[in-house]
């Protein structure tokens, strides 16, 4: 059983595929694509795939998890990495986006990954459905923070002190008594913030243990819905 169970638990269904059907019209032949992860992301690898086969084309894609490397597997989509090449666009979805663009995105915990392709590709297109706004950022999603396993008590003591109101461990949905372990062997923090200021991405991340954090502030992207 894997962690993730979106590709058979998808919400607004309908919706996240007119969605995916509008970003695979963007694909040409040769493209080197960022992936992103979560269920929008899913149904769009789905509809680019199509396009793939029918024309014939040639790309590249570099996955923001592991599940969706298994994917590229199965479509045999070759794959690359941020550490061998840029992406010439990518795509992804987001938790939660507010009228500034500023995100929460991660709860699916491919946050460090996603934010590499982002910062490192020539565009960026974000993929959301109409339940993806929000008036105030952090209204319904908490930000998720990566750290070191052995230092959840210290981070979660320094995310209260920078004002979060809770601070929750992330469980396994296979174990509910195990701590859900990342991609890149972490743990993850869900802290719910009453307010979120501007600089509250990278005071996060300045804290000791943290490898990323889920708020996105101030990146550029087209908002695709």
């Amino acid at each position: 059983m894997k962690e993730f169970d979106w590709k058979d638990n998808i919400e607004n269904k309908d919706e996240k595929k007119k969605i995916g059907a509008k970003i695979a019209k963007r694909v040409k032949d040769g493209d080197i694509i960022g992936f992103g992860s979560g269920s929008t992301s899913y149904m769009t690898i789905l509809e680019i795939n199509k396009r793939v086969k029918q024309e014939g084309l040639k790309i590249k894609a570099i996955p923001t998890s592991k599940i969706i490397e298994e994917l590229c597997d199965e479509l045999n989509i070759e794959k690359s990495s941020i550490k061998e090449e840029k992406p010439d666009w990518c795509f992804d979805g987001a938790d939660e986006i507010d009228s500034s663009k500023w995100m929460i995105k991660g709860m699916g915990a491919a946050l460090y990954r996603e934010k590499l392709n982002l910062k490192n590709s020539k565009e960026n297109y974000i993929l959301v459905d109409s339940s993806k706004f929000v008036e105030r950022l952090g209204e319904a999603h908490p930000v998720p923070v990566e750290c070191d396993v052995e230092k959840i008590e210290t981070v979660k003591n320094a995310l209260l002190k920078l004002g979060a109101r809770s601070v929750d461990v992330k469980m396994s949905k296979i174990n509910e008594n195990d701590v859900f372990i990342t991609d890149n062997g972490k743990a993850i923090l869900h802290s719910w913030f009453d307010k979120i200021e501007s600089d509250y991405e990278d005071k996060i991340n300045e804290i000791d243990g943290v490898l990323d954090n889920g708020l996105f502030i101030g990146y550029e992207y087209e908002i695709i819905s």
